[in-house]
C-alpha cells in the first residue's frame, strides 16, 4: 500500500511543471491510506508539505472529505432536530481574539436550534487556546463523554460535541505531523468544512484568505452541502469582526436550485462595532464568559450579542438581523442562555447507561 501512496505522492509533489493536482478518487484514497497508518510517517510528512506548497483544489477537499465522512464519527440525527448547525472553525484555536463560539452555540441552543462543534486538544501550528478548554472552563467536559454519551447530550440539549482524541483518534494522529512541519497542511482546510452529523445541515465556515471561500464552495458542492454560510472571521473562525466589515457568504436552497448571497454587514450600522477583545488567560475568558451569561454588559456582551443575533437570523429563528440581535440580547440578559448551560452541566452528572 505504501507503493500506492509514493505514486500519490508524486503526483503532487513533482514541481511546478510536471506536478498536477489529485483527482476527487486519489484524494480520497490518499486520506484513508494517512488515517488508517497504511502510508510511512516519511511518506505522510512529505505528502502534507508538498500539499501545502501546492495548494489544495476544492475537488481534493471534497475527496478528503469523503473519507472523512466514510470512517469519522457522525452524531445521528432525529426527526425533531430539523437543520442542524455546525460550527467549523480552526482546529489550532485562538491566540489573539476572545472566542465567542461556544456562547454562539449556547444562544443557538436555548433558541431550539440544535449545534455541533468539533476539535481537538493543544494543536500546531498555533497553539491556541481549542474550545475544548473553554467547555471545561465551564464544567463541560465533553473529553469525558464516549460518542453514544455526546449523542444522548446533544439529543437532550440541542448541543454536541465531536472531540478527535476520544471520537476519532485516527485523525488524532495525524496532529502530530503539523508541529514536524511547522504549516497547517490542507486536512487543516477540510477540517473547518467537515460536517460531522448524518443529517440535515446548515454549516457555518471560517476563513482567513479569500482563496478559500472559492474552494470552499467547489468541496461542497461537490458534496451536495447546498445551506452553508462562510464568514471572514476573527482569525479563521466563524465569529463575525466587530472592528472592521463582516464579508459574509449565504449559500441556501431554492427549489432544484442553489442561490449565494454576498453580504457586507457593517457592525457600527447595528450598535455592534468596537475594538475586539483581547485574548488573556483561559482563566479569564472564562470569567467574562460567566459574566456575560449572567447578563453583565461588557465588551464580550456586545461581541456575544453580534454573534448571536447574526446565527439566530440566519438559522431561521429571526426573520431580520435587528430581530436576532434584540433576541440575542433578551436571551443573554434574562438568564436563559445560563440555564442552557446549567442543563447541559447537569447532563453531565447523569448515570450513563
Amino acid at each position: 500500500m505504501s507503493d500506492r501512496f509514493r505514486e500519490l505522492l508524486k503526483t503532487i509533489g513533482s514541481g511546478t511543471h510536471t506536478g498536477k493536482n489529485l483527482t476527487r478518487q486519489e484524494a480520497a484514497a490518499a486520506m484513508g491510506m494517512m488515517l488508517l497508518g497504511e502510508a510511512t510517517p516519511a511518506q505522510i510528512g512529505a505528502f502534507l508539505i508538498a500539499h501545502r506548497i501546492k495548494r489544495p483544489t476544492g475537488e481534493e477537499l471534497a475527496g478528503m472529505l469523503d473519507t472523512y465522512n466514510e470512517l469519522g464519527p457522525k452524531l445521528k440525527n432525529q426527526l425533531s432536530m430539523g437543520t442542524v448547525t455546525v460550527l467549523g472553525c480552526p482546529y489550532d484555536g485562538r491566540s489573539r481574539t476572545a472566542p465567542v463560539t461556544p456562547l454562539t452555540a449556547l444562544i443557538l441552543a436555548t433558541a431550539g436550534v440544535f449545534v455541533v462543534m468539533h476539535g481537538g486538544a493543544r494543536m500546531p501550528t498555533k497553539e491556541g487556546i481549542p474550545f475544548i478548554e473553554i467547555w471545561q472552563g465551564l464544567r463541560v467536559e465533553w473529553e469525558k463523554l464516549s460518542l453514544m454519551q455526546v449523542q444522548q447530550v446533544f439529543e437532550q440539549t440541542g448541543l454536541g460535541f465531536v472531540y478527535l482524541p476520544e471520537h476519532f483518534p485516527q485523525a488524532d494522529a495525524l496532529v502530530e505531523y503539523r508541529r514536524d512541519i511547522g504549516k497547517r497542511p490542507p486536512l487543516a482546510t477540510m477540517e473547518l468544512i467537515w460536517a460531522p452529523f448524518a443529517g440535515d445541515v446548515h454549516l457555518a465556515a471560517g476563513y482567513v484568505h479569500p482563496p478559500t471561500e472559492g474552494m470552499f464552495r467547489q468541496a461542497l458542492e461537490l458534496e451536495g452541502l447546498r445551506n452553508y454560510t462562510t464568514v471572514k472571521g476573527l482569525e479563521g473562525s466563524c465569529d463575525l469582526p466587530r472592528d472592521r466589515t463582516a464579508i459574509i457568504g449565504v449559500s441556501m436552497p431554492s427549489g432544484d436550485n442553489v442561490t449565494f448571497e454576498r453580504l457586507l454587514l457593517h457592525p457600527s450600522d447595528y450598535s455592534c462595532g468596537g475594538k475586539e477583545v483581547v485574548l488573556g488567560s483561559t482563566r479569564e475568558l472564562v470569567e467574562e464568559m460567566q459574566g456575560v451569561l449572567e447578563g453583565k454588559a461588557s465588551k464580550l456582551m456586545s461581541a456575544a450579542i453580534w454573534n448571536g443575533g447574526f446565527y439566530l437570523w440566519r438559522c431561521g429563528i429571526c426573520t431580520d438581523l435587528n430581530q436576532g440581535l434584540s433576541k440575542a440580547e433578551s436571551l443573554l440578559s434574562s438568564g436563559e442562555v445560563r440555564d442552557k448551560l446549567r442543563e447541559i452541566k447537569a447532563k453531565f452528572g447523569d448515570n450513563w447507561e
